[in-house]
């Protein structure tokens, strides 16, 4: 009797064009990371910090993409597998850095929050301008073009707060965005932790060798 069971197919060839999207995205992240770092510990605001380590999280993310590229489906499932549960931890770690900034109630410096969150909202546009296409490809994919998207939203976010700071003198708005960051995070996290495991199970399925 012929065998019908099924086998997972070749790993397909690397896709130049996401590979080119992928070191633009990595670029511009790392470039991120150290201005807002800078930039966060300057003006004493938990959001510009909070997004420094999400840029340094997508750029290390961004160039573990690049590595797996043309890998089997369960090798890219796992990597994305461990992008997700970064994801997650970055929320956590906001969280936390949320609560230290509402003990020590020191209000951030608005224009720096703000001048840039706006630098930060143009750069993340960009990045997911060139990941847009890619959105719903494998876990791997999905990983990179939810970083981005979060990021962007994230930043608007941070120039409002900026704009509230200014206007109330108080820290609650740069508290307030810390935590919607931190919510994207975890939920980002949860989405690329759930397709990952769900592609790792169907490459185990495709593989079952037949009886």
């Amino acid at each position: 009797m012929a065998c019908t069971c099924s086998h997972e197919p070749a790993p397909s060839k690397p896709n130049s064009k996401f590979r080119i999207a992928l070191w633009i995205a990595l670029i511009i992240n790392a470039i991120m990371f150290l201005v807002e770092l800078i930039g966060g510990a300057y003006a004493h605001s938990s959001a510009l910090w909070a997004d420094s380590l999400d840029f340094f999280g997508d750029a290390v993310n961004y160039g573990v993409s690049l590595a797996v590229l043309g890998a089997s489906l369960y090798w890219r499932a796992t990597v994305a597998l461990v992008k997700g549960f970064v994801m997650a931890a970055f929320g956590i770690l906001v969280i936390a850095k949320v609560l230290y900034a509402y003990a020590n109630g020191i209000a951030p410096e608005p224009i720096t929050m703000g001048v840039i969150g706006i630098l930060a909202l143009v750069a993340n546009v960009i990045c997911a301008y060139v990941l847009y296409a890619f959105r719903e490809g494998d876990s791997n994919m999905q990983s990179v073009w939810l970083c981005s998207r979060n990021d962007a939203i994230g930043n608007v976010a941070v120039i409002l707060a900026a704009v509230g700071v200014f206007g109330t003198g108080s820290l609650w708005p740069d508290l307030i965005v810390a935590a919607i960051m931190a919510i994207l995070g975890l939920t980002g996290g949860y989405q690329v932790i759930r397709k990952a495991l769900q592609e790792r199970k169907q490459k185990n399925i495709l593989s079952t060798p037949c009886s």
